[in-house]
């Protein structure tokens, strides 16, 4: 019996976060992914978007995932019409430089190009997905619509990871609900 349990697929439940209703798996170009964790970024007491995290598999940390040269995928919802596409790109900045410790350099023209994802008006509503796909890159979405990809290799990823996952990431209160715990 037990091994009979182990052998069915495992369905990922929906769950609700900040009102938005998140899938419990996504296809993210052929591969499926099983929603990890998804938590509430906030400022100045103000609810901005919803991060979800989604894998292709359990992870044992945060620093396991940024690493991992798989597929996986961040996906933004944007819960406040006060995230336009200057404070976003203004916060993904301050993100990619936690991320790389202040080196930005040697990636920056992959964070220009990535940056690019962001440049067409945001309002309330809009989704992103920041997907990684082993061997394309980091491939965008707005509201389900391939928007770029940025073929930076893992290093590049791990940056892009980094921003919510990483040692000092946008914050805190969001990546312990991404990876399955409290917020």
């Amino acid at each position: 019996v037990l091994l009979c349990a182990l052998m069915l697929p495992a369905q990922a439940e929906e769950m609700t976060v900040g009102g938005v209703e998140l899938p419990g798996t996504i296809n993210v170009e052929g591969n499926d992914l099983t929603l990890n964790g998804a938590g509430v970024r906030s400022k100045w007491f103000m609810s901005l978007y919803v991060g979800s995290l989604y894998l292709p598999q359990a992870f044992d940390s945060a620093q396991a995932i940024v690493e991992a040269d798989q597929p996986m995928a961040i996906q933004l919802d944007i819960i406040s019409g006060m995230i336009n596409s200057e404070n976003m790109t203004e916060a993904t900045m301050e993100g990619f430089n936690n991320a790389t410790g202040g080196n930005m350099e040697p990636i920056q023209d992959d964070i220009d190009a990535f940056m690019s994802l962001f440049e067409e008006e945001i309002k309330e509503g809009d989704q992103f997905k920041i997907a990684y796909v082993p061997g394309e890159g980091i491939v965008g979405y707005k509201n389900d619509e391939r928007i770029g990809t940025v073929d930076g290799g893992l290093e590049f990823k791990k940056a892009v990871f980094g921003i919510w996952l990483g040692k000092e990431p946008a914050q805190e209160s969001v990546k312990t609900p991404m990876l399955g715990g409290e917020g």
